[in-house]
C-alpha cells in the first residue's frame, strides 16, 4: 500500500512572519522559542516574567531583543502581535484574557484552562475581540498526525472500533513540584492525559459516556486515572496517564479492516505502523521525513497559527474551539469522578 504525502506546514509558504512575546521563562518555554527560531519564519521578539532578572536571563540566552519584568509590560509592547502563554495552567484564564483584551493574538500552553467552562470564556473573549486564539496541542500539527487524518479521511482501516493510549512519566513526588499543587493546576490528566483523550477525540469525537478509575496524590490531585470512553455503543477507548510511572506512551487506533500503530512517545514526531488484517502481509511503516525531532516539533504549531491568523481564521480547523472545550469536559468528568482538587 502506498501511503499519501501528507501536506505539511512549512515555512516561507506566505503565512506572515509574526512577532512574537514569550509569557513565562520555564523549561517549556525555552524548548518552544528554540523550536520557532530554528525551524520557522516567525520572530520572537519579546519576553515577559514577573521577575525581570528572569526575563533577563531567558532573552540574553535566547538572543530576544526585549526583556519585561511583568505582564502588562508585554502586552503593551508594540512589537509583539502574539503572546504564548507558557505559565502554570491555573495562570492561563487571567493571563489570556488580559493578552485577549490587549488586541494580541494568543497560543496557551496545553491546557489551554483547567477547566470546561474557562475554556469557553477565553475562547468566547477572543471570538468577541476579533483575536485569533489557539491552545497549543502540538501533536495535532505534526507530520504523523495529518497523514494519519488522511487515512482516517479515506477509510483505510474501516470502520473505526477503538483507541488505545497511553502516557505516564516517573514525577518527582516532591509537594512543591507543579504536577503536584493544586493552586497550579496540576495532576496527571491535565498535563499528560491531554495527549491520548485528545487523541481519542481526532479519531471518534467526544465520548457519550466515560468510566474512570484512578488514584489522587497526597495533595489531592490526580496520580494516575484510566478512562473507558464509549462512543454511542461499541467497544470502549482505553486511555491511560500517570505521574508515578514511565509508561510506553504508545497509542493504537484500531479498525475493522486495520489498525494504526503510533511509534513511541506517540504524542512527538514520530511515525507509524499500518497493519491489515492480513497476517501474511507485513505492515507499511512511515517515519517523519523532515528531520524535526522531539521538541523541535513543537515549530509545526507555530507555523500553522502564523498561516491561521494569515487566514483571518477564528480557529484552528485541526482543533476547533468546539473540540477543545470538549476535551476539557472530558477531563473535568474524569476528575470528577476521582474526586481530585
Amino acid at each position: 500500500m502506498l501511503l499519501p504525502e501528507p501536506t505539511l506546514f512549512l515555512p516561507h509558504q506566505g503565512e506572515p512572519s509574526l512577532r512574537w512575546g514569550i509569557l513565562g521563562t520555564g523549561w517549556i518555554a525555552g524548548e518552544f522559542v528554540q523550536a520557532v527560531q530554528a525551524h520557522t519564519a516567525q520572530r520572537v521578539t519579546a519576553v515577559g516574567s514577573r521577575a525581570t532578572a528572569s526575563a533577563e536571563r531567558f532573552a540574553k540566552q535566547h538572543g530576544i531583543g526585549s526583556a519585561h519584568g511583568s505582564l502588562d509590560a508585554l502586552l503593551g509592547d508594540p512589537d509583539v502581535d502574539v503572546v504564548y502563554v507558557a505559565s502554570p495552567p491555573a495562570e492561563h484564564l487571567a493571563q489570556g484574557l488580559a493578552a485577549i483584551a490587549a488586541g494580541k493574538h494568543v497560543l496557551i500552553e496545553k491546557p489551554l484552562a483547567t477547566s470546561a467552562a474557562d475554556a469557553r470564556t477565553l475562547l468566547g473573549a477572543a471570538r468577541a475581540a476579533g483575536v485569533f486564539a489557539m491552545e497549543a496541542l502540538w501533536s495535532r500539527y505534526q507530520p504523523q498526525t495529518l497523514l494519519i487524518r488522511e487515512l482516517l479521511r479515506e477509510g483505510v482501516l474501516g470502520e473505526i472500533r477503538s483507541v488505545w493510549a497511553d502516557l505516564g512519566q516517573a514525577i518527582n513526588p516532591d509537594p512543591a513540584h507543579r504536577l503536584s499543587r493544586p493552586d497550579l493546576g496540576g495532576g496527571a490528566l491535565l498535563d499528560m492525559g491531554i495527549y491520548p483523550i485528545q487523541l481519542n477525540s481526532m479519531v471518534r469525537g467526544t465520548p457519550s459516556a466515560i468510566t474512570t478509575v484512578g488514584g489522587l496524590a497526597a495533595s489531592g490531585v490526580d496520580e494516575y486515572a484510566t478512562l473507558l470512553t464509549t462512543h454511542g455503543g461499541g467497544e470502549p477507548s482505553v486511555l491511560s496517564t500517570s505521574m508515578t510511572t514511565r509508561t510506553p506512551a504508545t497509542a493504537v487506533i484500531n479498525g475493522s479492516e486495520a489498525r494504526i500503530e503510533i511509534v513511541s512517545p506517540f504524542h512527538v514526531p514520530t511515525g507509524f505502523a499500518l497493519a491489515t488484517n492480513d497476517f501474511g502481509t507485513p505492515p507499511v511503516t512511515w517515519q517523519d521525513p523532515t528531520g524535526i525531532t522531539f521538541f523541535g516539533g513543537l515549530s509545526w504549531e507555530a507555523t500553522a497559527f502564523a498561516h491561521y491568523v494569515g487566514e483571518s481564521r477564528a480557529e484552528s480547523p485541526l482543533h476547533t474551539h468546539e473540540e477543545t472545550v470538549a476535551i476539557l469536559a472530558t477531563i473535568d468528568e474524569a476528575r470528577r469522578q476521582l474526586g481530585a482538587a
